[in-house]
């Protein structure tokens, strides 16, 4: 069984590991190249984009791809939607992995907001030292807010406009929570602004909030295109492929 997995998380890395020794099985991940050094799986790896939709259908009838695994950050709206296209153009059985979400747990204060820009709007009744952790790609929505300083933390540095006052700190998870801990001491942090990504490795930020009586505003997941089947394991997307 040929399978394209569409990669950049650990759920991706674990499926082709878990795959790479199995017979019958051959497994290319595609990484989307937009992290400078991003950790590699083991097996076939691609690099860069498909051309949308129909580059990516053109690309699995051209290599005889008989399952697609959409294994991508649960903020990759696009390039799941594209997918969902050619997975059915091609006729190409798929499935996504979403890890669950993060849920508020007791003594919590979230404020969830459903994009980017209406959590830049929530920020000022809030504090004015805010720690950012939204993906390098998501920063510019914040760029305006030139009375709020900012620790922008991200794997690379952002490519777009940035808030005027901030702090860039360059750093790959996981995190430890004495970690955390110590940036929001040190940092002074007010507010926590975070996507919903779910998964441990970046969880701890999560808990240090709560810990200390700080509001987090959390960006909810974009909804996956209608009639998508998902699991919520890189165990269970094994499982899914051995019942293709």
């Amino acid at each position: 069984m040929k399978v394209l997995v569409l990669g950049g998380t650990a759920e991706a890395r674990d499926i082709a590991e878990s795959l790479a020794d199995e017979p019958g099985f051959e497994i290319m991940t595609s990484l989307a190249g937009r992290v400078r050094e991003p950790r590699l799986p083991v097996g076939g790896v691609r690099v860069g984009g498909f051309g949308g939709a129909e580059g990516l259908r053109e690309w699995l009838a051209a290599n005889a791809v008989d399952a697609l695994v959409v294994a991508t950050h649960p903020f990759a709206a696009r390039i799941s939607a594209n997918a969902a296209h050619a997975a059915v153009a091609a006729g190409v059985p798929m499935v996504a992995v979403r890890r669950p979400p993060w849920t508020p747990q007791p003594r919590d204060t979230w404020h969830p907001v459903a994009s980017l820009s209406e959590a830049a709007q929530t920020i000022p009744a809030l504090g004015q030292r805010v720690f950012l952790t939204v993906g390098r790609q998501g920063v510019a929505d914040f760029a305006a807010l030139d009375s709020t300083w900012f620790l922008i933390r991200a794997i690379d540095p952002p490519t777009g406009a940035v808030p005027p006052q901030h702090e860039l700190l360059l750093a790959r998870g996981p995190f430890t929570t004495e970690y955390e801990t110590e940036l929001f001491w040190s940092r002074r942090i007010e507010v926590l602004v975070t996507k919903n990504s779910g998964g441990e490795q970046t969880s701890a930020k999560l808990e240090v909030a709560r810990n200390l009586g700080l509001p987090v505003v959390i960006v909810d997941r974009p909804a996956l295109p209608a009639g998508v089947a998902t699991v919520e394991s890189a165990a269970a997307a094994v499982d899914w492929l051995h019942s293709q």
